[in-house]
Parts: structure tokens; C-alpha cells; sequence
């Protein structure tokens, strides 16, 4: 698959050159699955081989982690201050759109939950088991927010379509590959039928038009 994935981004950067670094996507569409059924969804967080954009991360915890979280993380609310949010879903909102990532201590979830889940559950950003994003008091919160910068969610629970950002143009195209390669084979051994449900694989940048790969 390597190959034809090399290929495919070399065409790729024939494309209209812009005047910003472009993210590339990669679309996959998968068949001859039911997503009525719960088993047949697909809901992960993958740590990439290649980190290619600054992930900011923003704490939501007890005075416990306050120390290590203000030396680590984008932004820090204190358990104290989360009813100033519930109180105000655009300061809530105004997080969601500045933030990639929300990490919780775990004994305030449910202040979390209460305060904050209105907003961050639809956007699917409430801090995730999955994600290693909840974890435990006084836990060291630089190999979390690290693991992060290397993190995507990969979802096809509605729609039969996942489509993920893996990379930017600044990318070399072994690491984009070394990405895209890592995503393909996390879902294709989650489905039940592996390749079989695989109907197609494209890749695009933000203003380009999908590229199959073949």
C-alpha cells in the first residue's frame, strides 16, 4: 500500500500551490456495514507515528494537578471555576473553538460533566478514558498532553465516511505515508470483514479536490 500511497501524494502537490501550510485529510469510505448496530461503529483515538500540528490542550481539574497542569497545558480552569462556565455556554463554546484536546482529573468528572458536557459532548470533546484524557490526581501530566499532540479520532458511526486530518504540506511524504498507513490498518482490523469493507481511500488538502488512492 506504501507505493501507491507515495503516488497519490506526489500527484497531490501538483495541486495549486497556496500561500499557508495545507492540511491533508484522508477520506475513507467503508461498505456493506450496518451502523444501526453499535458493534459495527467505529469510535478510537490514534496515536500517530508523526505529530504534525501543535495541539492545544486545555486542563479541567482539582488544585491537586494545578501545579503541574500550569507548566504543561494551554489553559487551566480550576474545579472552582467551573460554575462561572455553566453559567455561560459562549465562554464554554469560545473553549471548544480555541481548544483540540480537553483533559480532566478524574475525580471531577462529574463537575465536568455538569458544568461543561452540554456543549463538549455534541463536539465530541469531552475528556475521553480512551484518549488517556481523564486520569488520576497528582498524575504527571506531560506524557498525556505528548501523546495528544500525536492524537487523531477516527469515527464512521452515522455515515458509512471517516474523513481525519493526518498531516500538513510540510510534511515529508515518508511520514505522511508512515500516517496513513497507521490509521488504514487500525480500522481495517476493526471491521468485520477487514478489506472487504473498504470501499475507497482519498486523500485531499484543504483546498483541493479528493485524490483516490489506488
Amino acid at each position: 500500500m506504501r507505493k501507491d500511497v507515495l503516488e497519490a501524494l506526489k500527484k497531490l502537490r501538483q495541486e495549486k500551490k497556496r500561500n499557508f501550510s495545507q492540511t491533508i485529510d484522508l477520506i475513507i469510505n467503508v461498505k456493506d456495514l450496518d451502523l444501526k448496530k453499535t458493534e459495527n461503529q467505529i469510535d478510537a483515538f490514534i496515536t500517530l507515528p508523526h505529530a504534525f500540528k501543535k495541539r492545544k490542550v486545555c486542563a479541567l481539574i482539582g488544585p491537586e494537578s494545578l501545579e503541574d497542569a500550569k507548566k504543561i497545558c494551554d489553559e487551566v480552569i480550576l474545579k472552582e471555576d467551573f460554575k462561572q462556565y455553566a453559567k455561560d455556554k459562549k465562554l464554554i463554546k469560545k473553549l471548544v473553538k480555541n481548544f483540540d484536546f480537553f483533559i480532566a482529573q478524574a475525580d471531577v468528572m462529574v463537575n465536568v460533566a455538569s458544568a461543561f458536557g452540554k456543549v463538549l459532548g455534541p463536539k465530541g470533546k469531552m475528556p475521553n478514558p480512551k484518549a488517556g484524557a481523564v486520569f488520576p490526581p497528582k498524575t504527571p501530566i506531560k506524557p498525556i498532553y505528548d501523546k495528544l499532540q500525536r492524537m487523531v479520532q477516527l469515527r464512521i458511526k452515522t455515515v458509512l465516511t471517516a474523513q481525519l486530518p493526518v498531516s500538513t504540506e510540510a510534511m515529508k511524504d515518508e511520514e505522511i505515508a508512515d500516517n496513513i498507513i497507521s490509521i488504514y490498518d487500525y480500522l481495517m482490523h476493526h471491521l468485520p470483514n477487514e478489506e472487504k469493507n473498504i470501499k475507497s481511500v482519498f486523500v485531499k488538502l484543504t483546498m483541493s479536490k479528493p485524490l483516490r488512492i489506488k
